[in-house]
């Protein structure tokens, strides 16, 4: 079987996209497995499914690069966005997205070509009690001390539809991700494993930040960890509430807002890699 994708890519966090608006790829969860190895394969963080929707303008569904599908990815649905204006599902502007964490509203910003370069996307509502995140903890979970590899380290938890711990650190770039990032993930305080950010604050409206993604591993970006750093960073008195943030990732920035009642807002770019076909055997 003969399947075609197109590789897309949010400031380098890269999925695999699938149009399903006319129907269905085959075992989505395979497919993320064999597609995602990097040399191996094409090559991604994951897998997207672009669906239609009976509440939404479409609805999608993203599988990590080990075939766990994940409820929300934010640079992932600002690419959806950017695929369905662009090949002419929508011609609107604002349009709404179906996700596995609720429903996102989205507003797309053409480009000279008329083609889709900027989505900002309402993430709705952080969540900052415990078991709702989930983490094993009661309440609000700020600067909280783990012990992770026998270092202690301060979590501060947010759920932005999917899970998020964020540590405050003085330099980012020295960090062994791929050492403390699987036993963040596996920490046994997180019952659905855990996004990790490790943040550094490098003014009121700037922060650094790298990620060790649950089921993908460090990503060069993640939306949904960049807005939850963001709400970590506000609650803890080192940005503003109601400002806009930068955040530098690996990949490139992202502008994020937290209002005063924990309303997000992020904008960042989208951008089409290349299609091509899959050749795959069911068997």
């Amino acid at each position: 079987m003969e399947l075609h994708f197109t590789k897309m890519h949010g400031i380098g966090n890269d999925y695999i996209y699938f149009d399903c608006m006319h129907g269905m790829v085959p075992h989505p969860e395979r497919l993320a497995v064999l597609m995602s190895p990097r040399h191996f394969s094409v090559g991604s963080d994951g897998v997207v499914l672009i669906c239609p929707s009976d509440v939404a303008d479409a609805k999608m569904r993203m599988f990590n690069a080990d075939g766990s599908e994940g409820k929300m990815c934010g640079n992932a649905i600002r690419c959806v966005g950017k695929f369905l204006y662009d090949n002419h599902y929508t011609d609107r502007t604002d349009i709404e997205i179906e996700t596995l964490s609720g429903i996102k509203k989205l507003t797309l910003m053409p480009g000279a070509d008329g083609k889709i370069e900027r989505v900002r996307v309402d993430m709705g509502r952080a969540i900052l009690n415990g078991p709702d995140i989930p983490v094993a903890l009661e309440g609000l979970v700020r600067r909280y001390p783990i012990t992770v590899l026998g270092e202690e380290w301060e979590i501060t938890a947010v759920s932005m539809g999917n899970p998020h711990a964020v540590v405050f650190v003085e330099e980012v770039k020295s960090l062994p991700l791929d050492k403390i990032g699987p036993a963040f993930e596996h920490h046994p305080l997180f019952p659905e494993r855990i996004n990790t950010e490790f943040v550094r604050v490098i003014s009121q409206t700037e922060l650094e930040m790298r990620v060790y993604e649950r089921g993908s591993g460090e990503t060069w970006a993640c939306g949904t960890g960049a807005c939850a750093s963001v709400v970590a960073a506000a609650i803890n008195g080192l940005v503003a509430f109601d400002s806009e943030v930068t955040v530098h990732l690996i990949g490139g920035d992202l502008s994020i807002v937290c209002t005063s009642d924990l309303q997000v807002f992020m904008t960042g770019p989208a951008a089409k890699a290349y299609e091509g076909v899959f050749t795959y055997d069911e068997d």
